[in-house]
């Protein structure tokens, strides 16, 4: 009883860590893996509603209509003191508005022209590839880069750029300039007393990134091991694996809508919002995704290795099939030996590790997707089907010999 019990709470337990282990791992590869975050914002360069965004936000960063009123206004003064009639005067300054419109416009070309260039993208990507990695840095002080970290303080060495100068300078015909030391100057870009907390949820954010899915599927795996009835213990876990995985699904899509329904249009509009949202999440979508079918398929398995009618009617004519094509075989003249006899005396063992194998290339695959999963079923239920062949002519050939 106390058995049982403890089965069913360790397969619990990790059926609720499930969702758990799937967030923690996203939020990890979002923070602390830069290819990882490279890849999932890359897509966004392409997209026009992020485009139009990019340009509006480069529109304004590049704003020079302020000086349109000094400007026209000069001119306006100086033409009155050379004697232009005040009337004259008034309308030149007056033209103001027109100047904004025609720089706006100008600035919003040029915009327009680099954020649908071909070479955007990889301006994107660059520009992201270099801001992770120093963030990455900062919260890690790994790298080895010009980010660092001292105390409370993240700094820039600006050495690197110093030199590019001093270089330049030389190009120029300044040769003085050589005589200049090597700098090693620190730019201070960030200082909190809260750094080295940021860094130690860093830190458990990168060990749990690492080690909560292995302890999810250790507490399943042994409650499963524990649980009597091990094949009914695996389809429940699958299930509810399945089950967690929906939940997870169902709270993107809540969160999704309150994140569309909070977003003011002065920052985003709702189409680049939803494809800012959309992008991010894509990774995590394909990961519940995986571990939903993963659990379903699992769970199908169990229950077609089970006593049930349909269960066993599906394996009997799995066999009788097989038995069929070796007769057919061996008719023929193609027969397999040892081999079949071999495989006949050993299936329990083969079959075994014809579903170990799947696991163990599932756990170590990096990234696995649903095409992962439907890939390795097709392997799996070709091995088995090669092993219910060679066995059945195993059979084949011991019956041939005892007539």
């Amino acid at each position: 009883m106390a058995r049982s019990a403890v089965s069913a709470l360790l397969i619990l337990l990790g059926c609720l860590l499930v969702p758990v282990s799937v967030l923690t791992v996203w939020v990890h590869d979002i923070v602390l893996d830069t290819d990882r975050y490279v890849a999932t914002v890359a897509p966004l360069a392409k997209d026009p509603a992020i485009q139009d965004t990019a340009v509006e936000q480069v529109s304004q960063a590049v704003d020079i209509r302020h000086n349109s009123q000094e400007i026209t206004a000069g001119i306006a003064s100086w033409l009155r003191a050379h004697g232009l009639p005040e009337r004259a005067a008034d309308t030149i300054e007056g033209l103001a508005p027109q100047l904004d419109s025609a720089l706006d416009q100008a600035v919003r070309k040029v915009a327009a022209h680099i954020v649908r260039s071909e070479q955007f993208p990889a301006v994107w990507t660059g520009a992201n590839r270099a801001a992770h990695t120093a963030v990455v840095s900062a919260l890690t002080g790994k790298g080895g880069g010009p980010v660092g970290v001292e105390g409370h303080t993240v700094t820039l060495n600006v050495g690197a750029a110093v030199e590019r100068v001093r270089q330049q300078l030389v190009d120029a015909g300044l040769p003085a300039v050589t005589g200049v030391p090597d700098i090693h100057q620190r730019l201070v870009l960030f200082h909190s007393d809260r750094l080295d907390t940021i860094r130690r949820s860093a830190r458990l954010l990168d060990l749990a990134g690492n080690w909560l899915p292995a302890l999810t599927v250790t507490l399943g795996g042994t409650g499963v091991l524990l649980a009597r009835r091990r094949r009914r213990a695996l389809a429940r876990a699958a299930l509810g694996t399945a089950l967690a995985s929906l939940a997870l699904a169902l709270v993107l899509v809540v969160g999704r809508r309150y994140y569309l329904d909070h977003v003011p249009t002065s920052v985003l509009s709702r189409e680049a919002a939803s494809v800012l949202f959309d992008t991010v999440v894509r990774f995590l979508r394909v990961t519940v995704l995986t571990v939903l079918v993963l659990g379903l398929v699992v769970a199908l398995g169990a229950y077609l290795a089970g006593p049930g009618r349909l269960p066993s009617t599906v394996r009997g004519r799995a066999e009788v099939l097989a038995d069929s094509a070796a007769r057919w075989g061996a008719a023929h003249g193609m027969r397999t030996g040892r081999a079949g006899t071999w495989t006949a005396d050993h299936r329990r063992g083969l079959t075994t590790t014809a579903l170990l194998v799947p696991v163990a290339v599932f756990a170590l695959w990096n990234h696995p997707t649903v095409l992962t999963v439907l890939f390795l079923v097709l392997i799996l239920l070709a091995a088995l089907a090669v092993i219910a062949l060679l066995a059945a002519t195993g059979r084949t050939g011991a019956h041939g010999r005892g007539g």
